[in-house]
């Protein structure tokens, strides 16, 4: 059937209210006009007055209300007007011709009216999310393992030839002369446990892609690459990240990492035009930020909240260990502040005296006590520039810490209290974690718990259980005996989104030690048009699979007890889990990152426009504090870019059965998950001072 696949026409959905709602079909034709419609249906579905109704009459009851309604889009700015049911209400009555109705629209619509009469819904029990879990391969599985041998084999070969070829010989990785083939493949097996050899050798070009990967990229993959090429978007993949695609595509299912660094049509048409989605990120010296926040000049520190900036150095660290297709700092590509010319982002002596001035940000701060250092990526910067920003951390730190002594309670300034380091290498390029990192890690860790520092986060962005190898576990293991624990923040594009897709991942992070942070939404510019899942499967997810790994209250506080005595972050997990029967832990929030506004996952449906996308009315997370500014923002309307039909026909290309995601169209309101109590912050010894500082009055 043409519905099994969502490949309806108009007339198709026609049929369907006439033969399965023949009541809101009736109600539109006997309705003088749009309006009386609504007020129709109003009566009709007994959607008046102040009584108490079911989410779907309260999700329909919102689509009428909301209609005629002119709002400004956050993500683009712009005034859109919401007609769905006037939309509707034209299509029923035949004003125009019936091609001219987006069929996405009017399958959702439908299906937001059907909601009134279908059976409710039978929501997945245990056994069949296990089963979903199944599918998914990781990369410890035996067969990975023998397969990406061949892949290594393979690309060593090809990097054989390619440093023959180019006679490296200011490099470090040369090869003296005279020497066999064989030793010179023993000669980067060495070469391949060292991250800078993976640097030095990423693939920098369409043409050196497409060899790592055995020439097996397709015409329409290489077009898209060459007219990236012409608009000036960098292309780098690591040897190590390429060896753990199938380049066959038919021994494991590798799409989850494929559209995580494989460029899209939309992002190279897009690119040139992209703007900063999370619009505090746009700063003017002197000016505030879209949250409030006045910011030092240079594009060193973003803040969003009181509590916390992010820092983001002057150093190799403002460069990637790869280019991800959905980062959220695509138009920083664009003005060339990130880039992967390494040699010219290593730091000048001007930084030193820059990285001072930063901290006099955090030592002045009223409310900041949490400093996220990322970048681009916090790993990338070596060894010893981490070092002088990690001292530089500590020193402001304890000064912070010494002048809150002359302050009386209740006018003291937040102390630090959580450092976080943002990275994807121990995903792109594991071998980074090494024994000086280490060293350098425990010491700072060992100091700073003396000051009050008590979090030590690395945070770092997982996206499918493929990627988590035996090179990647040792180095997790490394990172937590090292006192750090580390955290995943999955970004939730199609493939990543697939049933029991994220569950498998978070089974397998637990496994290994890492807990789970954040589920985030892709955001929704056209940019990544390609890789966006819409809201309501973050939510379908959230409800019908991420539940079953849900903490009780007790198992919580005990598993807090064990982290927080640093036991070892691995047993612990497996304690709890085998403790509780649970296949994972669901220590993770689904959430949406807010232009200007920050993360919440706490919306209504209120518009399906003619394209077929949902407009969704988000508020904040009223877990978390916000600034002051944000106050006066109490809703915040974003368009989707994708419509719920469009996205189950990538899955059903994908080879996902269109049935298991019959409910996607009910979830139409959304509430921001409680952060898992292990991520709050420290109660401080005394009371810090209610008031601001570098904020707009």
């Amino acid at each position: 059937m043409k519905q099994k696949k969502m490949i309806l026409t108009s007339k198709d959905v026609k049929i369907m209210f006439e033969t399965n709602l023949i009541n809101i079909q009736h109600i539109a034709i006997n309705s003088k006009n749009a309006d009386d419609f609504k007020k129709q249906l109003l009566k009709g579905l007994d959607l008046k007055g102040d009584i108490p109704l079911s989410p779907e009459k309260e999700n329909l009851k919102r689509l009428i209300m909301h209609d005629g309604m002119t709002i400004k889009e956050a993500s683009t700015e712009r005034e859109m007007k919401l007609e769905t049911i006037t939309y509707l209400w034209n299509f029923l009555t035949n004003k125009g011709n019936i091609e001219d109705f987006s069929p996405d629209f009017l399958f959702d619509t439908y299906k937001q009216f059907e909601g009134l009469t279908s059976s409710q819904s039978i929501l997945p029990d245990k056994s069949q999310m296990i089963k979903w879990m199944k599918r998914w391969d990781t990369g410890t599985d035996s067969k990975i393992i023998e397969i990406r041998k061949e892949n290594k084999q393979r690309i060593i070969n090809r990097l054989i030839e390619r440093i023959e070829k180019h006679n490296y010989e200011k490099s470090r990785y040369a090869f003296p002369p005279g020497i066999s083939f064989i030793e010179k493949q023993e000669m980067i097996k060495e070469w391949w446990f060292d991250y800078r050899f993976h640097l030095s050798m990423a693939a920098r070009s369409w043409r050196e892609l497409n060899q790592l990967m055995g020439n097996t990229l397709s015409d329409d993959m290489k077009a898209i690459y060459q007219t990236a090429q012409k608009k000036g978007i960098p292309v780098f993949v690591t040897p190590y990240y390429l060896s753990l695609m199938d380049v066959t595509e038919k021994n494991y299912d590798d799409e989850a990492l494929r559209s995580y660094v494989f460029y899209s049509q939309n992002l190279v048409d897009t690119f040139g035009n992209i703007k900063a989605w999370e619009k505090e990120d746009q700063v003017e010296t002197d000016k505030p930020n879209a949250a409030g926040w006045l910011l030092p000049e240079g594009h060193n520190i973003h803040r969003r909240y009181p509590e916390v900036a992010i820092l983001i150095p002057d150093t190799i660290g403002r460069a990637c260990g790869g280019l991800c297709a959905s980062c959220q700092r695509l138009y920083d590509f664009q003005s060339g502040r990130f880039n992967f010319d390494m040699e010219a982002l290593i730091p000048k002596q001007a930084w030193d005296s820059k990285l001072k001035l930063l901290m006099k940000y955090f030592l002045e701060d009223k409310q900041l006590r949490d400093i996220l250092i990322t970048g681009g990526d916090a790993l990338m910067s070596r060894n010893n520039s981490l070092k002088k920003i990690l001292d530089a951390v500590y020193v402001m730190a304890k000064q912070k810490q010494h002048d809150n002594m002359k302050r009386p309670s209740g006018e003291k300034y937040a102390e630090i209290q959580r450092v976080r380091l943002g990275t994807r290498l121990p995903v792109y390029l594991p071998m980074r974690i090494n024994d000086e990192l280490i060293t350098i890690l425990s010491e700072f860790k060992e100091k700073a718990v003396k000051i009050g520092i008590t979090q030590f986060f690395i945070q770092t962005h997982f996206q499918t259980p493929l990627e988590i190898t035996l090179e990647v576990r040792d180095g997790i293991r490394k990172l937590n005996a090292a006192g750090w624990t580390v955290t995943n923040q999955l970004v939730y594009n199609v493939a990543a989104s697939r049933r029991g897709h994220s569950a498998k991942l978070r089974r397998e992070l637990n496994k290994i030690g890492v807990l789970c942070y954040y589920t985030f939404s892709v955001k929704g510019f056209d940019e990544n048009h390609a890789v966006f899942t819409p809201n309501s499967r973050s939510l379908q997810e959230q409800q019908e699979e991420k539940m079953f790994g849900q903490l009780n209250a007790a198992g919580a506080s005990e598993l807090i007890e064990y982290l927080n005595n640093n036991c070892s972050q691995e047993k612990s997990i497996s304690q709890i889990e085998k403790k509780y029967d649970l296949p994972f832990l669901a220590t993770d929030r689904n959430v949406m990152n807010l232009p200007g506004i920050g993360k919440s996952m706490t919306f209504n449906l209120v518009a399906i426009m003619p394209d077929g996308c949902r407009i969704l009315a988000f508020t904040h997370d009223n877990t978390r504090r916000h600034s002051p500014v944000i106050k006066d923002i109490p809703i915040v309307y974003i368009k989707e870019n994708k419509s719920l039909a469009e996205y189950i026909r990538q899955l059903s290309d994908m080879g996902e059965k269109v049935s298991d995601y019959s409910s996607l169209w009910k979830y139409t309101s959304g509430k921001t998950e409680p952060r898992f109590a292990f991520y709050e912050y420290p109660k401080p010894a005394e009371e810090y001072t209610t008031e601001y500082s570098n904020i707009a009055q």
